[in-house]
């Protein structure tokens, strides 16, 4: 029996941390596999089902029992022995959360942001954090961050390949504190110091341009996304918008329902919007169960930061063919997470499938193309409408 949309489990596509900061995004809680919250290295490798560990791991704390001259903290190695026994799966998407950082997961999913207030890019092949935006009356952008920024140092621990997830992590925290960044822009290094607060996100921006052409840029498929898009949508409508560019560039996607929830908006009754893919073979299609209220031509815009569920919102509406794409192929993020939460209040976060195009087309380190494939200008520090080529071959498609 086919699952509902709300009997269904909530998934996460996440690339881009979304800040706050985010190093994922969840709608809800799975509750799937369970770990007893213990400080004992037997149970917790009894309950793993895992041989041989637990008698390295004796080994290993006799040997620190016997010659260590401080107080060992077996909480927080414990919490250390997780983290590196999930990291040697080798993935970078599958990941161990303290309690501390999961409620953080959570509350972010619920739209309690607490952070410095930049959307950016974690490179994890070659280590990098690179700034795409400071938020808007945000602390980052109060303290001078801009577009293109790296992030290469925070609090005094240089960011490499090794760190950089505990690195974007740690840029995080309570609100009040204070984080320092070093950043390089172009040939210059700067040193900034900012404070976390809360801030409050909106996931959209929208205006109307030229034409009766309506303008939605998607920052983010976080919870909400969607009833935004809907809210911003019917304004736009309402002022006499007769075709729509939806701008997703620099978007590293969110919760995939969100996507789910405006592709429903568009795309025709039972059309095919998402197929994944699991473990072992088993596919599950995600098939539109709403009329569409979106009837007006559409342009997407997409570059190399569109991610995940950007990439599920974009592939769907070309196979479909509900828009055209326009811009710089698509990242190729075409795996998602889910997120469990674990008895002791702890969290795991692993990969669980692989998703493709109502077309059946891969995207995992390969990425969609664009119908009709324009560049940004090389030299462009800040853009506008003026020297934004991309939109402007959106908007003559429109006319």
């Amino acid at each position: 029996m086919e699952e509902t949309r709300g009997q269904r489990i909530y998934k996460v596509v996440m690339l881009i941390i979304i800040t706050a900061l985010l190093s994922s995004l969840i709608t809800t809680i799975v509750i799937r596999n369970k770990i007893e919250s213990s400080s004992s290295i037997s149970s917790i490798v009894q309950n793993g089902g895992t041989t041989g560990i637990e008698s390295a791991l004796a080994s290993i704390r006799t040997m620190l029992d016997d010659e260590y001259i401080g107080e060992l903290d077996d909480e927080q190695m414990l919490e250390m022995a997780i983290k590196g026994y999930v990291e040697g799966v080798g993935d970078e998407y599958t990941e161990y959360y303290t309690p501390e950082e999961m409620t953080e997961q959570y509350d972010t999913a619920m739209g309690n942001y607490v952070g410095i207030g930049i959307y950016m890019v974690v490179n994890y092949e070659e280590g990098t954090i690179t700034v795409l935006e400071p938020m808007e009356e945000s602390p980052a952008k109060a303290a001078g961050l801009k577009e293109g920024d790296i992030i290469t140092k925070v609090d005094g621990t240089e960011v490499t390949k090794d760190n950089v997830s505990d690195m974007s992590n740690a840029i995080k925290g309570e609100e009040g504190t204070k984080v320092k960044l070093e950043i390089k822009r172009e040939d210059d290094t700067l040193e900034v110091e900012v404070e976390r607060k809360r801030i409050e996100i909106s996931h959209i921006n929208s205006r109307m341009l030229e034409n009766d052409i309506a303008y939605i840029q998607i920052l983010d498929f976080d919870g909400g996304a969607a009833t935004e898009f809907k809210e911003n949508y019917e304004n736009l409508k309402s002022q006499g918008a007769k075709s729509l560019i939806i701008d997703i560039r620099n978007n590293g996607g969110g919760v995939v329902d969100e996507a789910i929830d405006i592709l429903e908006m568009i795309c025709d009754k039972d059309s095919t919007l998402l197929i994944e893919k699991d473990k072992e073979g088993n596919e599950e299609v995600t098939k539109s169960e709403e009329n569409p209220i979106i009837d007006v031509p559409i342009v997407v815009l997409t570059n190399g930061y569109s991610a995940s569920a950007s990439e599920i919102l974009a592939g769907a509406l070309k196979d479909n063919n509900k828009a055209t794409i326009i811009g710089e192929k698509t990242y190729g993020k075409g795996v998602i997470q889910t997120l469990y939460r674990l008895t002791d209040g702890s969290g795991l976060k692993i990969t669980t499938a692989e998703y493709c195009t109502p077309n059946r087309t891969a995207i995992n380190k390969i990425g969609i193309e664009p119908d009709i494939e324009v560049k940004l200008p090389d030299d462009i520090k800040e853009l506008t409408d003026q020297n934004d080529t991309q939109l402007k071959r959106a908007i003559q498609e429109l006319k």
